[in-house]
This record gives C-alpha cells, sequence and structure tokens, in this order.
C-alpha cells in the first residue's frame, strides 16, 4: 500500500476501505496490543490517506532544525547571535 506514491483521488478510496477493514480486524483481534494499534491507526486514518496522496514532507526542515539545536547545545562560549548565525550558516548552508 505504501510503495506507490502520487495516487490519485480515485486509486485512493479502494485503499482507505482496506484500512478501515484492516483496523476492524485489529481492534477485535483479542489481542490488547493489536487493540492500541487499531485505536492508533483509527486516530491518524486521515493523515495516512493523505501521505497516500502526497509525498512531500518536511524532514530537510527538521534536519536543520536539529542541527542548530546541536549547536545551540554545544554553544555555550558564544557571546552574540553572530557568532550563532554564523556556525548555523556553516553546518546547514
Amino acid at each position: 500500500m505504501l510503495n506507490i506514491k502520487h495516487r490519485t483521488k480515485k486509486s485512493c478510496q479502494p485503499l482507505i476501505k482496506q484500512l478501515i477493514d484492516w483496523i476492524w480486524k485489529l481492534r477485535y483481534s483479542g489481542f490488547p496490543a493489536m487493540e492500541t494499534l487499531a485505536e492508533t491507526l483509527d486516530k491518524w486514518s486521515a493523515e495516512i490517506a493523505c501521505m497516500w496522496r502526497f509525498t512531500k514532507n518536511n524532514g530537510i526542515t527538521e534536519g536543520f532544525h536539529t542541527k542548530m539545536e546541536v549547536i545551540q547545545r554545544r554553544a555555550y562560549g558564544f557571546k552574540n547571535f553572530t557568532n550563532y548565525r554564523l556556525r548555523v550558516i556553516v553546518m546547514c548552508g
């Protein structure tokens, strides 16, 4: 289900029905861990459906943000914002 990207709305509709069927089977499986998984999938079903249609994400932005947090953690000696900004440009630029 996750291998093919850039689906149309019409091609996603059968997948949504299949996802709902899987969630129903998990919910009534009798295993607590599977029931918890069913609740989680049910809560995130709209986001999962959007993931099938749209492949854009913010992974690059999150990576830069993590690098900046590491720089900030290690930047005890920086006296001003200009030094921090230059370090960010060097690491992320």
